[in-house]
């Protein structure tokens, strides 16, 4: 669409009392302190450049010189100059919204509501950018601004955050954009005073909290991205605007270093309720199951993961894992698929039978002498397994004493939010025992109570957790385990062998304990026969 303005126009000056300014001019903000300015000015040199109106009954309808138009008043002028033009509703609107985008001094959101305008009157984002001057991806940007949440908009409004915050937080869908609102702030405390104070976050922190908390890798998703039938109202992700690597031009500073992702967190975990729920009725036979612990919820026929073991797929690494049980088939091998959890929506092969030899040895009976000898063994062996670990987290604890503080908590609390978001829920376990956390609740996974806790921690506390999660990140088995905590043992000057002793000698009273504590066995009638 092109704005063509009639040449033939009057300029002349007008009574201040004949001039409106229009409803339709985009710009709804103006700093007291530059309009007092320039009304310094013209009352000084009057108004060097005319007003650009139309008639408009029996007044003059300002199209562009508002601002000019109020310093004139508080100048305390009596008339200005303009020019008269005959323009229609339809161009009066677009000359207004234009002129005032081509300034310097408008606010983003009038910005905002001026592109969102121009759009609406059928212009292109690419014949926007041209007449503006601007680059597409700039207009892009600055119309999704007009998408804001209220809280967002009032904050940005406030000037509570920064325009690059707002860009960001435009991106999202509106129920994540009060979340990552909250992720631009950080309570810090001050000696001396119990309230704290709350301190905006680089722009940078932002994009990364949402990369890492709200963007999905559509590589990993288990659905279909090319269905458009899935959830219909949804369409494909293939032409999805919320796509980082389809709209390119409003997820210019994202796309460049994230992998394609949905940025619509609840649109995502809908289409893979409709995949579990697709792939469950052509598949009747398909076992269900969780990745959670842990009795499952009322009527759910998901089985927990502590109830079945997952056939990995893979090839071991080692010779020593040849001979583990996740490597092997047996007759009760089946298909499922995760109904809930982590990791929901995908397929697996596992084994649920508790009377499996395979994978639930210790179902067997254990009745001849070679079964007794294995049995012990499996003691002995359970029995060393749990000195080493005790040996291990006493160990990490030691490290983590040590650990010094020397950067920023913004970054040591970037890099713990990172590293601790590859460790797993046994690892996430270790780590939120290590430091007392607490319990997570039935509805809360380990990894949510650890990042509740992570922007709260101290300094101090932050660090140790960094060296602590890059040492469990590096335990890939029990051999690599004492390598791992010996090498960071050494870096940070503690005595394994002395913890080591230690921790002996209280799993050796433990046991002393529980053979004092064992009651007297009286022989049976049996016996006493056979003695007779």
């Amino acid at each position: 669409m092109t704005t063509t303005i009639d040449m033939q126009s009057e300029y002349r000056n007008l009574p201040i009392l004949n001039l409106t300014e229009s409803p339709a001019n985009p710009r709804r903000t103006f700093e007291e302190t530059a309009l007092t300015e320039l009304a310094e000015s013209i009352r000084m040199q009057g108004v060097l450049s005319p007003l650009l109106v139309r008639p408009k009954g029996s007044s003059y309808e300002i199209v562009a010189g508002a601002r000019r138009y109020r310093a004139a008043q508080i100048a305390g002028l009596d008339s200005v100059p303009v020019r008269i033009v005959e323009l229609s509703d339809a161009q009066a609107l677009e000359t207004s919204i234009v002129e005032n985008l081509q300034r310097r001094d408008v606010h983003p959101l009038d910005e905002a509501t001026g592109y969102v305008s121009l759009l609406h009157l059928d212009y292109t984002v690419e014949q926007i950018a041209a007449k503006c001057g601007k680059s597409q991806a700039y207009v892009a940007a600055r119309a999704r601004l007009a998408q804001l949440a209220p809280a967002v908009n009032e904050a940005f409004a406030k000037d509570d955050i920064g325009v690059g915050h707002a860009l960001l937080l435009a991106k999202l869908q509106p129920e994540q954009q009060e979340e990552a609102l909250a992720a631009c702030y950080q309570d810090q405390y001050t000696s001396g005073n119990g309230k704290p104070k709350r301190i905006l976050l680089p722009v940078r922190h932002l994009q990364q909290w949402i990369e890492h908390n709200i963007l999905l890798e559509l590589a990993a998703a288990p659905f279909s991205k090319e269905d458009a039938q899935l959830v219909p109202e949804a369409g494909s992700c293939v032409d999805c605007p919320k796509r980082t690597g389809h709209n390119t031009l409003l997820f210019a500073e994202i796309g460049a270093n994230q992998p394609d992702s949905c940025s619509d967190p609840k649109c995502y975990a809908a289409k893979i309720d409709a995949h579990v729920k697709q792939t469950v009725a052509a598949k009747p036979k398909l076992v269900q199951i969780s990745t959670a612990y842990g009795p499952p919820k009322g009527g759910s026929a998901a089985i927990p993961r502590n109830k079945y073991v997952e056939i990995r797929q893979d090839k071991p690494q080692r010779k020593n894992e040849r001979d583990l049980p996740e490597y092997k088939t047996c007759k009760y091998t089946a298909e499922a698929i995760v109904t809930e959890g982590t990791e929901k929506g995908e397929t697996k092969r596992v084994c649920t039978s508790p009377e499996c030899p395979v994978h639930h040895p210790k179902k067997e009976q254990h009745r001849t002498n070679a079964d007794a000898a294995f049995k012990a063994e499996q003691e002995k062996r359970r029995r060393e397994e749990a000195l080493a670990q005790a040996t291990g987290l006493r160990v990490l604890k030691a490290i983590g004493d040590a650990v010094p503080v020397r950067l920023m908590k913004r970054d040591l609390l970037f890099v713990a939010e990172r590293l601790t978001a590859k460790l797993d829920e046994r690892h996430l376990s270790v780590l939120i025992r290590q430091h007392g956390i607490g319990k997570p609740k039935d509805d809360a996974a380990p990894a949510k109570l650890l990042a509740a806790f992570l922007p709260k921690a101290e300094e101090s506390k932050l660090g140790r957790i960094l060296v602590e999660a890059a040492v469990l990140l590096s335990m890939h088995n029990q051999t690599d385990a004492t390598k791992v905590l010996r090498d960071a043992a050494h870096a940070y000057k503690v005595d394994v062998d002395a913890i080591s002793a230690t921790v002996k000698q209280e799993f050796a009273a433990k046991e002393k304990s529980k053979t004092t504590k064992k009651p007297t066995r009286f022989p049976s009638k049996s016996t006493k026969k056979a003695a007779a």
